[in-house]
């Protein structure tokens, strides 16, 4: 409908209405452009602060680091998270007595305090600042306030702050977190293998302790653990979850033998029924396997199975104490063709 078929005043409406409304998109428009210079104002400022903070420090820390006892002065309010970021910074990139230092001087400015106070009241942000300034300085004050985030349903704080417990006592922490990274399969392994690498012998008594009575679905979960920080769990252990009857287990457990002490299971695992099964059990046997055991791996090489004839000829080339002379027998005693192609392969990639 046109303004000129409209009642008598309803064309003056309309037009108002339409003038009203582009003014105010317009004033709205403005406004958020103004916002935005604002914003990229503070942000300016912000930067050349922390610019300003990192300048001054700096050099003081670079003191501290090669040995020298600088002349602190105070942190003020606003140097105070450009200090943390860059202490931070040095902490992870430096070793030993270096740390030392850097420690050292956060405590006479009261970081570790600080660093508390943003725990307990500080943006998500500042948090996650706070939980690894509090972790390098392991500050076993910290630990009451670092224990409830480790069960935090974000599991970015959550995995900063088991960092920090692992940092401020490793036995406790193990002893807290093994069941704890056991349940939480939203903690990739790779996070958990690097946060517990420094407690490996006190997450490796614990293994040994409770997987005995894990459900058979958290298993698993646990021999991966123990696979990821290279632990030797105890031959009795790892015998049971060897002659479990769920296959990932199994699997799970042979991707963990390290040592020959379980040496008949892995033997008796190269005839399951799943070729999973026996593709781990042909890779245990090349780590830890006798020169007696040629024979298994060779008989292997027949499976129907592509990924455990490839295995087994790998495992044949690894198995200890096996001479090429050896190899070579082996290789003339075959008369499958695809066994004696895969085994061909494998020699062809290794020369690769």
């Amino acid at each position: 409908m046109t303004p000129s078929a409209l009642p008598a005043g309803a064309g003056d409406t309309f037009i108002t209405v339409a003038v009203w409304t582009g003014t105010v998109a317009l004033v709205l428009t403005l406004l958020l452009a103004l916002q935005i210079v604002l914003l990229r104002i503070s942000l300016r400022r912000r930067e050349r602060r922390a610019a300003r903070a990192v300048a001054r420090w700096r050099p003081l820390l670079n003191q501290a680091i090669v040995g020298e006892e600088p002349d602190l002065p105070t942190l003020r309010p606003n140097e105070r998270l450009p200090f943390l970021h860059l202490w931070a910074h040095l902490q992870g990139s430096l070793r030993g007595e270096a740390n030392e230092a850097l420690n050292g001087v956060a405590r006479r400015l009261g970081v570790d305090t600080l660093a508390r106070g943003m725990l307990a009241r500080g943006a998500r942000n500042e948090r996650l600042l706070a939980t690894l300034v509090l972790g390098h300085l392991r500050d076993r004050a910290a630990w009451p306030q670092l224990l409830p985030l480790a069960s935090a349903a974000d599991s970015v704080l959550s995995l900063s702050a088991l960092w920090a417990l692992v940092r401020v006592d490793p036995e406790a922490a193990a002893d807290y977190l093994t069941p704890l990274f056991i349940e939480r399969e939203d903690w990739a392994l790779s996070h958990v293998a690097g946060i517990l690498q420094q407690a490996s012998g006190p997450v490796a008594q614990v293994l040994a302790r409770i997987l005995p009575g894990l459900p058979e679905d958290r298993l698993p979960r646990a021999l991966r653990i123990a696979e990821s920080l290279r632990v030797t769990l105890p031959a009795g252990v790892l015998a049971e979850a060897l002659r479990s009857p769920s296959s990932s287990v199994v699997i799970a457990a042979l991707r963990g033998v390290l040592t020959p002490a379980t040496l008949s299971e892995v033997r008796t695992l190269l005839g399951h029924e799943d070729w999973q099964v026996r593709v781990q059990a042909a890779r245990a046997l090349g780590r830890v396997g006798e020169r007696s055991d040629a024979a298994r791996l060779t008989r292997l090489l027949g499976d129907p199975q592509w990924w455990v004839r490839y295995r087994a000829a790998q495992a044949l080339r690894e198995l200890p104490l096996l001479a090429q002379a050896d190899l070579d027998a082996v290789r003339a005693s075959l008369t499958d063709r695809f066994a004696l192609d895969m085994l061909d392969q494998v020699l062809a990639e290794e020369q690769a």
